[in-house]
């Protein structure tokens, strides 16, 4: 499946029906009068929420959704049928802007939330409305108005609590497939994960916590370059980022500069989110190498009052509970007694 964050669409509501002018014409009614009935209101569009959809894959390829538009009126004061309202289905995260001025409409979260979008027009007048003393053979009636049409932004931005970060290659794939159920793509290649990945990790209390795995960030990804301008808007709702570091690298100083950086750049209150620096493919070195940097590391990290940097290994299953027992403990999650 396609992951597709961003779409635009077209929505446009039901337009109302038309009253009529009618006159009842019965036996023993003399001079029946006036009986034109209303016209039906619109359809009205709403937004509802969908916990299982993952994707705005649907808006790639129909992009103008109409609802129903209300039947005209009838004879003897009926009223025209009111036009069906036009649901549409949208993940869970979603925000809704009017992409001509910007302004957020609605940001649908929870699961069948709604919002309404297009408001359907009223259904017109018929004649029997305008009977009076003064006319009591009204020939007038009303059109009804057209339903509201609006072209919307659609942005989706994923509801998890943890965001994995790092640069490409930093082993966050690789950290999630082993906490989760989740089957991201894995290789030795920079931009190996394209889309951000979801995986729920189970929690102490026998419930999930949900993990999110961002493309590999870059020098620039704030300003658009790589991948991360697009996926940075995916860790906004995260209330805890775990920040990996290759441990192979020449310099993971260095590197954990450039991410702090990019979110510094992005803005939006991600530099001061809670974040976990975490060494990760510490198989990959000796002891001495691996104390050498974690002590440069830490050194970094205690100057800017953070918590002291873990040290795993995904691939070798080395130190994983010790994380996710910092995980719960930022969390406010109580951890779970420690396996025998």
């Amino acid at each position: 499946m396609q992951f597709i964050d961003q779409a635009r669409i077209a929505v446009k509501a039901g337009r109302g029906g038309d009253g009529i002018v009618t006159f009842r014409r019965e036996k023993y009614v003399p001079a029946g009068g006036p009986s034109g009935g209303d016209g039906g209101r619109g359809g009205d569009v709403l937004l509802v929420a969908d916990a299982n959809l993952q994707t705005l894959l649907d808006f790639k390829y129909k992009r103008l959704f109409a609802a129903i538009e209300g039947r005209r009126g009838g004879p003897n004061r009926r009223t025209g049928a009111s036009g069906d309202h036009l649901v549409i289905k949208v993940p869970c995260g979603t925000q809704v802007r009017d992409a001509r001025t910007a302004i957020l409409l609605g940001d649908l979260t929870d699961p069948g939330e709604e919002l309404l979008v297009a408001l359907g027009g009223r259904g017109g007048l018929g004649n029997a409305h305008y009977l009076s003393n003064r006319n009591r053979a009204p020939e007038k009636f009303t059109e009804g108005r057209d339903g509201e049409d609006w072209l919307l932004q659609l942005e989706l931005k994923l509801l998890a609590e943890v965001g994995i970060i790092g640069l490409p290659n930093a082993g966050k794939s690789t950290l999630i497939a082993v906490l989760s159920a989740a089957r991201p793509k894995i290789a030795d290649y920079p931009f190996t994960t394209l889309v951000p990945n979801l995986g729920v990790v189970r929690r102490p209390s026998g419930d999930g916590t949900v993990f999110a795995d961002i493309p590999g960030l870059i020098a620039g990804a704030a300003r658009g370059a790589g991948l991360g301008h697009d996926f940075l808007r995916h860790i906004e709702r995260t209330r805890l980022l775990v920040h990996l570091l290759d441990s192979s690298a020449d310099d993971v100083l260095a590197d954990l500069q450039v991410v702090e950086r990019e979110l510094s750049a992005y803005g939006h209150g991600l530099d001061q989110r809670p974040r976990l620096v975490v060494l990760s493919k510490i198989e990959l070195l000796g002891p001495s190498e691996l104390a050498s940097k974690l002590k440069i590391l830490n050194r970094h990290v205690a100057a800017q009052g953070g918590q002291p940097v873990l040290a795993i290994s995904a691939a070798a299953a080395m130190n994983l509970a010790e994380l996710l027992a910092v995980v719960w403990q930022q969390l406010g999650i109580a951890s779970a007694s420690p396996p025998g």
